[in-house]
């Protein structure tokens, strides 16, 4: 049986790799030990979509299930319109687009796809401010496309046992900085080991 990975991961996986692993080892149960302020927020904004109370126009698809047999990921949509064939995804408030963000979009972008969608277009959309991101499809961005192949086969290959981290700022503002055994540099917000 193959195992798909959770579309979320690739941002967390470009962040640091071993976030997955220690949000896999501390799980959901344990948010408020490690969440910040910014990711309790993001879970909070979201929770129209994941509760389908965003739209009750028939033709938006909203916190859906899907999955890739090729990429081997699944994950959630937050919008999709069915007769525009955007794909839209919601952050709670955007500064820069990150090749996570990207790459968490292209996911969802090809898992429609497979699960026989017409994706057509894609976004971001920040609710804080109302502003929308338009983002190319993946064949628009053949280097970014790469990228998002590259990231997502090193990360369905990682072994957390050999990996060692390679940014002390990274290690700063980690939320798993408490938990991890391998910090480069101590917790921005607590002072110290």
């Amino acid at each position: 049986m193959e195992l798909y990975l959770k579309i979320s991961y690739l941002n967390d996986f470009i962040f640091c790799p071993l976030s997955i692993y220690y949000h896999q080892l501390y799980g959901e149960l344990s948010e408020r030990m490690y969440y910040g302020s910014a990711q309790l927020d993001g879970k909070a904004s979201h929770s129209a979509i994941d509760e389908h109370h965003y739209s009750t126009h028939k033709n938006i698809l909203q916190g859906m299930d899907i999955y890739s047999s090729e990429y081997n990921l699944c994950g959630k949509i937050d919008l999709f319109d069915t007769e525009k064939g955007l794909l839209t995804e919601r952050k709670k408030h955007i500064e820069t687009i990150y090749d996570g963000y990207i790459f968490q979009l292209y996911a969802q972008c090809l898992c429609l796809r497979e699960m026989g969608y017409t994706v057509k277009s894609l976004r971001f959309y920040s609710s804080d401010d109302n502003k929308v991101y338009p983002l190319s499809l993946p064949e628009e961005n053949e280097e970014m496309f790469e990228k998002f192949k590259a990231t997502n086969k090193a990360m369905q290959v990682f072994n957390p046992s050999v990996y060692e981290p390679k940014s002390e700022d990274k290690c700063r503002h980690c939320i798993y900085n408490d938990f991890c055994d391998r910090p480069l540099a101590p917790k921005a917000y607590c002072g110290g080991f």
